[in-house]
């Protein structure tokens, strides 16, 4: 049984986008020049791996869906 459509769904993975690429949470990542290397750069390109990963995995579960 399927609670939530794919449209549900794919409103919530841009909330989550919307979450992960806030300036709060990507701020925890960027550090000042002084204490070492920068997290912001890998924090980005991670996190927009996932975001693009899972748009594609939820686009080929919703035509599997129809």
């Amino acid at each position: 049984m399927n609670s939530a459509g794919p449209q549900a769904r794919l409103v919530a993975l841009i909330g989550l986008a919307a979450l992960l690429f806030s300036p709060p949470l990507v701020l925890i990542f960027d550090r000042p020049p002084g204490a070492g290397p920068s997290w912001l750069p890998l924090y980005l390109f991670a996190a927009w791996l996932l975001v693009i990963g899972l748009a594609a995995w939820l686009m080929e579960h919703r035509q599997e869906e129809s």
